[in-house]
């Protein structure tokens, strides 16, 4: 199973940029996008050329805003959206599709804000997200990919130093988040695969940062660890243009 995560940082601005051209290129069975910023509607419309996929979409209540979607070429089992917790559902920000054998999980994690104005919200959403994993864990695995808005380690950001503890997505309450999620056993399996490579899938619009790979690797695949011996590959595909994040992937043997 080849699997791919990309935030589009907007789904009708991306499909302008080669999204096609990228889309086939990936030849993936699935397809999860984060930050859409489109209604459902717009979505699909967005989308219609792509064939031979099953597409859902959950789009926040605010127009233009968040947003999250699934392309998969077989049909899932069953797909649920949001979390059943009305604090956190009303953004569009995950997906869940039920496969044989593990639950998909795409998610666009809250951002902290430049002003950190978020950070307390951003902190009950890790505990409640990682506990509607471990609630679905129960039933089968669980592969949650998606934009977690975390470096994890120094060696996920270029500089890590002046933005520990001031910048949003390198604060320790959200690093203590994605320990939370390792503790509980899901595995970081770029990180598990790669334990020593650099690579970053979000680069600021700011100051040629991508052209001087000045970055940040805050996007993800967790696997529950009962799908250690399945993990084939993962890789950040940074060569793939079209958003201010290049996708990330994940291979699953049988």
């Amino acid at each position: 199973m080849r699997l791919i995560s990309w935030n589009v940082n907007g789904i009708r601005a991306v499909m302008k940029k080669d999204f096609m051209a990228s889309f086939e290129a990936f030849d993936t069975d699935v397809l999860c996008l984060q930050e859409t910023k489109a209604q459902d509607d717009q979505v699909r419309e967005a989308l219609a050329q792509v064939e031979g996929y099953h597409l859902y979409s959950n789009s926040a209540e605010k127009k233009g805003y968040s947003g999250t979607a699934i392309l998969s070429r077989k049909e899932p089992l069953a797909v649920q959206y949001d979390m059943g917790i009305p604090e956190h559902d009303q953004e569009g920000r995950v997906i869940a599709a039920e496969y044989d054998d593990y639950f998909l999980i795409t998610v666009y994690t809250p951002n902290s804000g430049s002003e950190l104005k978020r950070l307390a919200y951003r902190q009950s959403w890790d505990k409640d997200f990682l506990n509607y994993l471990k609630a679905l864990e129960k039933e089968k695995p669980v592969v949650v990919c998606g934009d977690l808005n975390v470096a994890h380690q120094d060696i996920d950001l270029a500089r890590p130093k002046p933005n520990f503890n001031k910048s949003a997505g390198y604060m320790q309450e959200e690093i203590d988040g994605m320990n939370n999620y390792i503790s509980a056993n899901l595995i970081d399996s770029f990180r598990y695969l790669n334990p020593e490579t650099i690579k970053y899938s979000w680069w600021s619009y700011r100051a040629g940062a991508r052209a001087k790979n000045v970055g940040w690797r805050i996007d993800y695949f967790l696997v529950s660890d009962a799908l250690k011996q399945n993990l084939a590959r993962a890789d950040i595909l940074t060569e793939v243009l079209g958003s201010d994040h290049c996708p990330v992937l994940l291979e699953l043997s049988h």
